[in-house]
Formats: structure tokens, sequence, C-alpha cells
């Protein structure tokens, strides 16, 4: 990732457990994964690096699963803007994306209630392409 040259030891070996990971996970689910490494032996220590991350745009915490994933699109502006997440209940998959429709029509809401908007991040539950050809 052309990231690694800013990021700690400890960040590249969480954002590459998240990048091999199979679907969103806890920061109890990368403690366990990573054993140790580099020093990680506390949930304080991945939260931490995890903040970092998501500073830095290359994380997104999924809210509603209490979970972190790898950004898929690290040089969208993530500060501003929208990130969609289309989150597969099924297995686990978690697809990112950004329209500029949505986007428009929130930031016309924002405006008509005086509200300045910052990042925004939808969640989106449901069965994905996939699950959905295959039911069982």
């Amino acid at each position: 990732m052309s990231h690694s040259t800013t990021l700690t030891e400890r960040q590249s070996i969480v954002l590459d457990a998240l990048s091999h990971h199979a679907g969103p996970a806890s920061a109890y689910a990368l403690l366990e994964y990573l054993q140790g490494a580099s020093g990680l032996k506390a949930p304080q220590q991945i939260y931490r690096v995890l903040d970092k991350l998501l500073e830095l745009g290359l994380v997104h915490r999924i809210e509603s699963l209490n979970a972190f994933v790898a950004c898929d699109q690290p040089h969208h502006d993530h500060t501003r803007g929208l990130i969609l997440l289309a989150i597969c209940d099924q297995c686990g998959r978690v697809d990112e994306s950004s329209d500029a429709a949505v986007e428009r029509g929130l930031q016309r809401w924002a405006s008509q209630h005086t509200f300045q908007m910052g990042g925004v991040s939808i969640e989106i539950h449901g069965t994905c392409g996939e699950c959905a050809a295959h039911p069982g």
C-alpha cells in the first residue's frame, strides 16, 4: 500500500490484518488474530491504532456492528463527503461506494435545516448479490 511509508509498524500490521480479514472485525477479533504482534496485547492499543487509521481515512468503523473494515478507496477524502457501506448480513461482505445524487440530497437537506455536514457514513444492511443468488 502506498501509505506504508507514513504508517508506524503497528498501524501497518493492523491495516494488513483488516485488509485480509473476511469481513468486518472488532478490536477484540483483531487482537486475537494478531496474538501480540508488535507488542499489541491490549484492546486499548488496538483502539488507538484504529483511531489513527480512521483519522487517515484508511479504515471505516461500522457503527451497527462495532467493527472495522479496511477502506477500499483510500485516496477518497473521507473527512468530507459521503461513504455508503453496504453490509451483507449473511456473509459479512462490505462494499464501499459513494453516490453524488444521495450526497446532493443530503446537502440540500442540511442547507434547508441550517445544518453544516461533515463526513457522512451510511450503513445499508441487506443481502449481497452472491448470497441472494445462492440462498441457503
